[in-house]
């Protein structure tokens, strides 16, 4: 499984979507599901995914599809 599905995986199982609904414009703005409860989801998904951990600057700016891949390139994770 390629990083990118692993990503996508992480995704749609905290935010319960179809894989076809992540993009650029699926953010914390956009998604009404998206609220501080599913964002700490989604950062220990990742960080179990991954085998990361990453610092409470990159928690709080988690909060897109596309800055996720950012901040995962931060970590030396290439999606």
């Amino acid at each position: 499984m390629s990083n990118l599905e692993k990503y996508n995986q992480a995704f749609t199982k905290v935010f319960e979507v179809d894989e076809h609904l992540l993009n650029e414009d699926f953010n914390a703005d956009s998604l009404d599901k998206w609220d501080s409860i599913t964002q700490l989801s989604l950062v220990t998904e990742l960080e179990d995914t991954f085998d990361i951990m990453l610092d409470s600057e990159d928690l709080l700016n988690l909060r897109s599809y596309e800055e996720g891949k950012v901040i995962l390139g931060k970590y030396e994770v290439s999606i």
